[in-house]
């Protein structure tokens, strides 16, 4: 495992400081029907049309009692790798993009019986598959908005304690940020 970060930390900064033409780093917000995800993310230019993204983040969820429980409430830190894909040269407009998330969340549950209710944690770690759809906006050379719109699967690849809720997903998001630019 440690090694495997190592290997995505060395291919990422090798992207950050190769003589590409721009950067965007920005703070995103990702909602889904029992949950949001924050982050901060980076879209490094590798092509005409095509980049690399990188998020850290935090999965703050309340599956309440859509998962394996009558309660499943928790959250966690991961972060995103992706390729992202635009249909215009600019890095701007329409664009789609694949996106894995990993993340490792603690969740506290309850189950809750006609005479008491019994409670647990589990941590599991969840493998997060995504496409996505944006439509990123350019204002002044240098401020970016983009709305998204993404569907995936969540995968609990790890399992530590009772299982939970797993299964479709669907987010809905936005990013504010800066294109920095050189030639």
């Amino acid at each position: 495992m440690t090694r495997a970060i190592l290997i995505i930390v060395f291919f990422l900064i090798s992207l950050l400081l190769s003589g590409q033409k721009s950067l965007d780093y920005s703070v995103e917000l990702q909602a889904y029907p029992t949950g949001l995800i924050p982050g901060v993310k980076l879209d490094k230019t590798i092509g005409d049309q095509s980049s690399v993204l990188f998020r850290l983040g935090y999965n703050w969820f309340r599956h309440r009692d859509l998962g394996v429980h009558d309660d499943e409430r928790g959250g966690g830190f991961g972060g995103t790798l992706g390729y992202r894909r635009y249909f215009k040269n600019g890095h701007r407009g329409w664009s789609v993009a694949l996106k894995n998330d990993i993340w490792w969340n603690k969740v506290d549950w309850s189950d809750i019986g006609p005479l008491d209710t019994v409670t647990g944690e589990t941590s599991i770690t969840v493998l997060q598959p995504t496409m996505e759809l944006g439509f990123t906006i350019l204002k002044n050379s240098s401020l970016i908005i983009t709305p998204t719109f993404a569907f995936g699967f969540e995968w609990n690849v790890r399992t530590k304690g009772a299982p939970t809720g797993e299964g479709a997903i669907i987010l809905a998001g936005i990013s504010i940020g800066k294109r920095l630019t050189s030639e």
